[in-house]
């Protein structure tokens, strides 16, 4: 397999019921993580040019689901399946983050 253009991180971080801090696994991450591959497959992107991983907590609980693209280094936050088509049509094909699931305040 020759190396991703581009990697997505999706965390699927769950946590137990009742527990005070939120999870991207309770907000959709695992719809979301099956959004991202029918998308790719959808639109004929060749095996191993876009890797999509599951990984455990990525830090912003709150803004979750949270996923990272790299090698870019972008940070996406409170993202749904509506937000797919954006990130892989514009973020992926074109290499322009989406900015409105990029909000300056996460790390704040």
């Amino acid at each position: 397999m020759p190396k991703p253009k581009y990697h997505i991180l999706v965390c699927t971080n769950s946590r137990p019921p009742g527990h005070p801090k939120p999870s991207c696994g309770a907000a959709g991450a695992a719809q979301l993580l099956m959004a991202f591959n029918m998308g790719l497959m959808q639109r004929a992107v060749p095996p191993g040019e876009v890797l999509v991983s599951t990984t455990s907590c990525l830090g912003p609980c709150e803004q979750g689901p949270t996923i990272v693209v790299y090698p870019d280094n972008t940070w996406y936050s409170k993202v749904t399946e509506a937000d797919v088509a954006p990130i892989l049509d514009e973020h992926v094909a074109k290499g322009t983050p989406v900015a409105k699931l990029n909000p300056d305040d996460v790390w704040k």
